[in-house]
C-alpha cells in the first residue's frame, strides 16, 4: 500500500492559514495607504447628505430618429450641460449618464437650483451671427469708429496665415472666441488663402443697433458671471444681441452680433481633425442642403467686409464658443482653423453637432436638500447603523461567546475594506454616498454576520457529533462554504438587477450592497476560515472552555466517535 504524501492537506482543510492572513492584511494595508495617499480620506458624500440639487434628465428623440439617443451624443450632451453648469459658478458638479438615456446631474449646495434647473433642463440653442462690433470685455467699450475700420491691432487677428498661440480654454469648459480662419477645406496651406479684396466698406448684413442696446453692449461687463448669463437671455434668433466670449489668450472679449443667419439645425456634421499637410488641428463642418443657401450668402457677404466685421460668431446658449473670420464664399462644407490643440478641436466640432441633433430632455426628478438637512439625515444613517451594529454584537457576545471575537474581528475587516473602498471608488468613478447608499451598509452587516453564524453552527453540529474541534472546523467549512456563496450569490444578483432596471438613488443603495455582498465572501474565504483554524489550534477553544463557545456539554455532545474494529474469535482446532 502506497503511503501518504507528507503535507497533504485533509480535505476542506487549509495548510498555511497564517499565509492567508498575511496577503489579506497586506490588501488592507495597500487600500489604507492608497487612500491616505491620495488624500481622500473620507467617502464623497451624495447630495442628499452635502446638501444640493439632483436633477435627472431623460433624453427624448425627435419621432423617427429614436437612434439619435446613442452613447456618443449623450456624451455630448453631457459636455454641454457641464458647461452650462460650470457658467452658473457652481464648482465641483457632477454631469454623468445613467444608463442608455438618462442623465444626472448634481449641483453641491451654494448654488441657485431653480436657474441650475433652467439651464440643464432646455434644448441647446446653436446660432450663427455676424459680428457687428467687437471690444474688451470690460464695462468701457472703445470709440464706435474704431470697430468699422482696420488699425494696427487688427492684424493680430488674422489668423489665415499666422495661427496664435495654443488656446488655454477649452470650449466645452467656458465661453470662448478663437478668432481664427473659416474657409473652405483645401489642401493648400493657409497661407496661401486669398486675401480679402480691399474694398470699401460697406454696412454690416444687420439691422443697425439701437441706441439702447449700443448702451448695453457698452455697459456689459463680461467679468461679472450673472451680466455674463443676463445678456442674451430671452433673445430671439431675429434680435440683435450682445454676448461674451473668450479670446484664445484666455480674455474675455464683448460682442455685438446681428440676427442669426444659420442655426444649428442647418449644420449637418462636425469633427475635429487633424490636417496632416499643415499639421494643425481643424474643425472641419457640412451642412445641409438648405443650411448650405444661407451660409453661402451670408459668406459673401462677410467676406467683403473689414475686420471684426468679416467674423462669424458661433453662439451656444447665448455664450460666443467661437468668432472665426470669413475670408471667402463658402457653402456645403468649410473648416475652422488656427489656434486649436487636439481637445478644443474636437470639442468645438461636437458642439457644432450637437446643435444639429435632435435630441431634447425632460425632467423626471428634481430635488433640492439643504446642508443642514442633509447633515441631520447623515447623523440619522449613522445612528442607525451604530444601532444595528450593536445589536448583533450583543447578540453574538451572548449567544457565541468566545467566537463572538472573531465574528467582530471579521466585522473590523469588513468595515475597514468597505470604507476604504468608499473613498477610493469617489475620485475612481465619481461614486459617492448618499442616504440610500447607508441603509445598503447597514443591511450589509446582516449580510456579514449571517456568514459567520453559518459557519458557526456547522462547526458546532460536527462538535454535537462527537468529533473535537480541529476536525470539526476543517469538516464543517465545505458545507458553511456552499450555503454561504449561495446566500451571497443571492443577495449581489437582487443587486445587479435592482442597480441595472434603477436609475437615482435607488442605485446608491444596489451598489453598495453588491460591494459589501462581494466583500463578505472576501472576508469569510481569506479571515474570517483561516482565523478560525489558528484558534482551533488553542487550548482555550480545543478544550471547549465554557466561555468559547464550543463546550461540548453544553451543546450535548455525544461521546467521542472512535473506529471499532471487529475482532474474529479463535478457531478451535477441533473444530477444524
Amino acid at each position: 500500500m502506497a503511503a501518504p504524501k507528507k503535507g497533504r492537506k485533509a480535505p476542506g482543510g487549509q495548510g498555511r492559514p497564517g499565509r492567508t492572513l498575511a496577503l489579506m492584511l497586506i490588501v488592507m494595508a495597500a487600500l489604507l495607504g492608497g487612500m491616505f495617499w491620495s488624500g481622500d480620506t473620507t467617502p464623497r458624500l451624495g447630495i442628499d447628505l452635502a446638501g444640493g440639487t439632483t436633477i435627472t434628465l431623460k433624453a427624448v428623440a425627435e419621432p423617427g430618429k429614436e437612434s439619435a439617443v446613442n452613447e456618443t451624443n449623450m456624451n455630448t450632451a453631457v459636455s454641454i450641460i457641464e458647461r452650462r453648469v460650470n457658467g452658473l459658478g457652481v464648482s465641483e458638479a457632477e454631469v454623468q449618464t445613467q444608463g442608455r438615456e438618462n442623465i444626472i446631474v448634481n449641483i453641491p449646495k451654494g448654488t441657485n437650483s431653480e436657474q441650475a434647473q433652467k439651464q440643464v433642463g432646455t434644448t441647446a440653442q446653436l446660432y450663427f451671427r455676424p459680428v457687428l462690433n467687437v471690444a474688451a470685455g470690460g464695462p468701457v467699450a472703445p470709440e464706435p469708429s474704431a470697430s468699422t475700420s482696420p488699425s494696427a491691432g487688427d492684424d493680430g487677428k488674422d489668423k489665415a496665415t499666422a495661427p496664435s498661440g495654443t488656446p488655454t480654454a477649452s470650449p466645452t469648459t467656458q465661453g470662448r472666441a478663437v478668432t481664427d480662419a473659416l474657409k473652405a477645406p483645401s489642401p493648400t496651406p493657409t497661407g496661401s488663402a486669398p486675401t480679402p479684396p480691399a474694398a470699401t466698406p460697406t454696412p454690416p448684413p444687420a439691422d443697425p443697433a439701437t441706441a439702447a442696446l449700443q448702451q448695453k453692449f457698452t455697459e456689459l461687463d463680461c467679468l461679472d458671471q450673472k451680466a455674463r448669463v443676463d445678456a442674451a437671455r430671452g433673445a430671439k434668433p431675429e434680435d440683435t444681441i450682445v454676448a461674451c466670449g473668450k479670446n484664445s489668450a484666455d480674455q474675455w472679449e464683448k460682442y455685438l452680433l446681428g440676427p442669426a443667419e444659420v442655426d444649428g439645425q442647418d449644420v449637418d456634421s462636425a469633427k475635429g481633425v487633424l490636417d496632416p499637410q499643415r499639421g494643425m488641428w481643424i474643425v472641419q463642418m457640412d451642412f445641409t442642403s438648405e443650411g448650405s443657401k444661407k451660409f453661402s450668402k451670408i459668406t459673401g457677404k462677410l467676406s467683403q467686409q473689414p475686420s471684426p466685421q468679416n467674423q462669424f460668431a458661433i453662439v451656444l446658449d447665448g455664450d460666443v464658443v467661437s468668432a472665426p473670420q470669413v475670408n471667402q464664399t463658402l457653402s456645403a462644407n468649410a473648416e475652422i482653423s488656427g489656434s486649436f490643440t487636439q481637445q478644443s478641436a474636437q470639442d468645438l466640432g461636437n458642439i457644432l453637432s450637437y446643435g444639429a441633433l435632435p435630441l431634447s430632455f425632460n425632467q423626471e426628478t428634481v430635488t433640492t436638500v439643504t446642508a443642514a438637512l442633509g447633515g441631520e439625515q447623515l447623523k440619522a444613517g449613522l445612528i442607525a447603523g451604530a444601532i444595528g451594529l450593536a445589536l448583533v454584537v450583543i447578540y453574538l457576545v451572548v449567544y457565541y461567546r468566545g467566537l463572538s471575537v472573531v465574528a467582530l474581528l471579521s466585522l473590523m475587516v469588513s468595515a475597514i475594506l468597505t470604507y476604504s473602498l468608499m473613498a477610493l471608488l469617489g475620485p475612481a468613478i465619481g461614486f459617492a454616498l448618499n442616504l440610500p447608499a447607508v441603509c445598503g451598509a447597514i443591511v450589509a452587516i446582516g449580510i456579514t454576520a449571517d456568514s459567520f453564524i453559518v459557519y458557526f453552527e456547522r462547526i458546532r453540529d460536527e462538535i454535537r457529533e462527537g468529533r473535537t474541534l480541529r476536525p470539526a472546523v476543517e469538516r464543517a467549512w465545505p458545507r458553511a462554504r456552499r450555503t454561504i456563496l449561495v446566500s451571497d450569490f443571492v443577495s449581489f444578483l437582487a443587486a445587479a438587477v435592482l442597480f441595472i432596471v434603477t436609475v437615482g438613488k435607488v442605485q446608491g443603495f444596489a451598489f453598495t450592497l453588491g460591494l459589501t455582498t462581494l466583500l463578505d465572501v472576501v472576508v469569510v474565504f481569506f479571515f474570517t476560515k483561516p482565523l478560525m483554524t489558528l484558534l482551533a489550534r488553542r487550548k482555550f477553544f480545543a478544550n471547549g472552555h465554557p466561555w468559547s463557545g464550543l463546550d461540548p456539554k453544553r451543546l450535548g455532545a455525544k461521546p467521542p466517535l472512535r473506529r471499532s474494529r471487529r475482532v474474529s474469535a479463535p478457531i478451535d482446532p477441533k473444530e477444524a
